[in-house]
């Protein structure tokens, strides 16, 4: 039994894959069968996809707040400073005794059953769960880990599916075109349960469309069933029109910045529309407004100082939308980028694009066993100005103190890194 969070925190990342053998689905489904499956005592929403999962979630979970729903559960991955962050209901994380209380719980549950331990992601699915069971959640969204289909999450059956988008990445586990990681992202749609998605690639959308048709689900495609356009960009935000049928709002006015932020703001909307027309929730659209005009998505586009940037561009789908949202909104600058990865990634790709905008590029690295290293990163870049460090303080430090005035210092790559750099930042540079 736990008492010290710090310890329950260090055992639970050491349980990265676990010792069970079984399918992750099968171990989660079976623990909550022991518990009663709280899972099916509130309303879940459940989002998979590449790219867009947490500001889309983000940004739902602010129209509700403004559509007066008292508790709305949140479960994200991964975090950026603490364990707790994961784990929400209205923005309140959950507390360090609660955590304790809960993770307790599940080990006790487990070391009664067979002693086998599950993943992290596993217990903290089953503890998010449990938690807002308790806690009597009027909603709860739910992201996925990896994948869908098999995902420990998807043990829900929620009244509406998000799938935000779908790039080659974990291909390992999830196959190596968009239709085979279409089909495990679209192992989340449910029988009758609508379906909201923005997936582009026209393989992916045939495979979503045909689960859908299979599992009777209604689905809502991106471009085709609703659509939202840029009208312009302010200083500090920018503005679209939304449309779906009959329904239309303009003008829409979102602090998340980039074009990529108005298709998650666009899935954000559609979910609360059909949460309201399945009468769930009272959505106005005073409150689409608001929650837009004030939501955001830490470690995402975050801006600290004069012209820093730092931004969680995991995968090209991710820094296609960083340099897309660095060209909308400063579309003069020169740009000096800080890059470190985690080797499961197309750096290549990523680094090429960097490079066609870049003034300079910089690569280092994390104290991760699978960090990529900084030199490796730097040997694939044809930047002419190109340079490599391992000590990413000593990088970050560097280029923040040296930083020229009119040049955007864009810091980006892994979350993992995002979230150490965005620890060292909030110490030294954000007022």
């Amino acid at each position: 039994m736990f008492t010290n969070i710090e310890q329950c925190v260090e055992f639970l990342t050491s349980l990265k894959k676990g010792s069970s053998t079984s399918i992750p689905l099968e171990v989660v489904t079976s623990l909550l069968h022991e518990f009663g499956d709280p899972q099916h005592t509130f309303k879940t929403i459940h989002l998979a996809g590449s790219n867009g999962k947490g500001s889309t979630l983000n940004a739902l979970k602010e129209i509700l707040k403004y559509s007066q729903v008292e508790k709305v559960g949140c479960f994200v991955s991964p975090h950026l400073e603490r364990i707790n962050e994961r784990i929400t209901i209205s923005d309140k994380q959950i507390t360090d005794e609660q955590f304790l209380l809960y993770v307790n719980k599940v080990f006790a549950a487990i070391d009664e059953k067979d002693g086998v331990y599950p993943s992290f992601f596993e217990i903290m699915t089953i503890v998010a769960f449990l938690y807002f069971a308790d806690e009597k959640v009027d909603v709860a969204l739910i992201e996925t880990g990896i994948g869908g289909k098999l995902d420990s999450t998807n043990v829900i059956d929620p009244v509406i599916s998000i799938i935000t988008t779908i790039s080659l990445e974990h291909t390992a586990i999830l196959g190596d075109t968009y239709d085979e990681i279409a089909y495990q992202k679209g192992g989340i749609i449910k029988e009758n349960r609508p379906v909201v998605t923005t997936v582009e690639n026209e393989d992916a959308i045939e495979v979503l469309r045909k689960i859908a048709e299979e599992k009777h689900a209604p689905i809502a495609i991106f471009n085709e069933d609703f659509t939202a356009t840029k009208v312009t960009q302010k200083e500090h935000t920018q503005m679209f029109n939304y449309s779906k049928g009959d329904y239309a709002i303009n003008d829409v006015e979102l602090l998340m910045a980039g074009p990529h932020q108005i298709n998650n703001a666009s899935l954000a909307i559609t979910t609360a529309l059909l949460l309201k027309d399945a009468g769930y929730f009272d959505i106005t659209e005073e409150a689409i407004r608001k929650a837009l005009k004030e939501a955001k998505w830490a470690g995402r586009f975050e801006e600290y100082g004069h012209l820093i940037v730092i931004d969680g561009a995991h995968n090209p789908e991710g820094t296609e939308a960083l340099i897309a949202t660095l060209k909308a909104k400063y579309p003069t600058r020169e740009y000096d980028f800080i890059y470190a990865a985690l080797q499961d990634k197309d750096h290549l790709k990523s680094i090429k694009m960097m490079a066609e905008v870049a003034a300079s590029m910089t690569f280092t690295q994390i104290s991760m066993p699978n960090a990529a290293p900084a030199a490796e990163l730097a040997a694939l870049s044809q930047h002419h100005h190109t340079y490599f460090d391992a000590d990413w303080e000593c990088v970050v430090k560097r280029a923040v103190e040296e930083k020229e005035d009119e040049h955007v210092l864009v810091i980006t790559g892994s979350l993992y890194f995002i979230s150490e750099v965005r620890a060292f930042l909030n110490n030294k540079v954000k007022q």
